[in-house]
């Protein structure tokens, strides 16, 4: 099962990845900021559906690109991978901005007054010329070109004066690349929010330009005021991880947030099972639950493989259905990639004390290039730029 645009597997990601490595420098550069339409993203890698859900890493994507390209020759490219990276560790230090973007989430959907200019928005009927046309890109297809996507949410908050909170919820459901960092606070720079005033005004003119013409919108706002709201958290320290014991016997639980355990767990005889968790509740789109279906069955395929354990699907983080797999499996710990910021952070959180109650751990392990570049994301993107180079050299890579 997979997106018929989008192929769930790891080997269709390293297919994608070395047919745009060879592009990834001055044809990337040229042609980046146009959108050409569902069947016209020739210029950009569109990796991210794989990148999101770790079938491939940033690592990954960024030493295929080097490979062929120096940083300088790629640096543009090499930038929008890493802008991924930042935004996780930006909202990782500052939890609280995705607990704020939930309850406020909620409240707009349950208490905004026009809830037919909420419908018209998401099908595509609001009669704004490129903008329905990307609501129902986005629900058939599960993508948007980038600037599509800042576009888009420019006309929501600006034009259409909806609630930044529900088109950014919109993309959640159904992008099959959206995780909480980079969606939420994409939406919230658009917004004025994530650079305090700094706001985004999509224009005619500037639509014109880089869709070539196909659509040239009339009665778009004028301006773009900030969204202003309480102050937000000063950044705090990556939290502490309770450490694997690979030692001991062990479940693997892998989560949509990162199905490439192989390179973060070594092979081991400690591992007596694996389960691939893709909660149901956690994922709306249809491409988006046809994405993560597939990539399930795949990487179910590979982690039973790699680690020659029995491994299986489950459509739920419940505490009582990890402990019972656990306990089939006889083993008191479960080891997991580590979750960042998000529903599925949420989900084990809630998950944990009831697990220990019943003497089973989890222990997450966080990747290296997480530990290397989130702690980076304690101001804007420009300082974080800084230590790109220093972190692909601590990484292993040549640049």
């Amino acid at each position: 099962m997979s997106n018929a645009g989008f192929p769930s597997t790891r080997a269709a990601a390293e297919a994608r990845l070395a047919a745009f490595a060879p592009r990834a420098g001055r044809d990337y550069v040229s042609g980046r900021n146009i959108d050409n339409g569902p069947s016209g993203h020739a210029h950009v890698s569109q990796l991210s559906p794989y990148l999101r859900h770790r079938l491939i890493t940033e690592r990954d994507v960024v030493s295929a690109v080097l490979a062929r390209h120096s940083l300088a020759a790629a640096e543009k490219y090499v930038q929008e991978v890493l802008w991924r990276t930042y935004w996780k560790g930006w909202l990782e230090m500052r939890p609280a901005i995705w607990s704020r973007f939930v309850r406020e989430r909620d409240e707009a959907r349950a208490t905004f007054p026009n809830q037919r200019a909420i419908i018209a928005a998401e099908t595509g009927m609001t009669g704004v010329e490129g903008f329905d046309d990307w609501a129902r890109e986005l629900v058939e297809t599960g993508y948007l070109h980038n600037h599509a996507r800042m576009w888009f949410a420019s006309i929501w908050i600006f034009t259409l004066r909806l609630p930044w909170t529900l088109g950014a919820n919109f993309f959640l459901r159904h992008l099959i690349d959206a995780d909480a960092a980079s969606n939420t606070l994409s939406w919230r720079w658009v917004a004025g929010l994530q650079t305090a005033g700094k706001t985004y005004l999509a224009t005619a003119d500037n639509i014109g330009r880089y869709t070539n013409g196909r659509f040239s919108p009339q009665g778009l706002a004028k301006q773009a005021v900030a969204l202003t709201e309480a102050p937000i958290e000063s950044p705090s320290l990556l939290r502490e991880l309770r450490a694997y014991d690979p030692a001991k016997p062990a479940l693997l639980l892998v989560t949509h947030e990162d199905m490439n355990p192989e390179t973060i767990f070594a092979q081991s005889k400690a591992i007596k099972a694996a389960i691939v968790a893709v909660p149901s509740d956690l994922l709306r789109g249809e491409n988006s639950v046809q994405f993560v279906a597939g990539a399930a069955t795949d990487t179910a395929a590979r982690v039973k493989q790699h680690y020659r354990c029995d491994t299986h699907v489950m459509e739920t983080l419940d505490a009582a259905d990890m402990i019972a797999a656990a306990q089939a499996a006889n083993v008191s710990q479960i080891v997991t990639p580590y979750a960042p910021v998000g529903p599925v952070a949420d989900a084990l959180k809630l998950a944990a004390p009831l697990m220990a109650q019943a003497g089973v751990t989890l222990a997450q392990t966080r990747r290296s290039w997480d530990t290397q570049f989130w702690p980076h994301a304690k101001k804007g993107f420009f300082p974080f730029k800084e230590q790109i180079a220093p972190g692909l050299r601590a990484e292993g890579l040549s640049v």
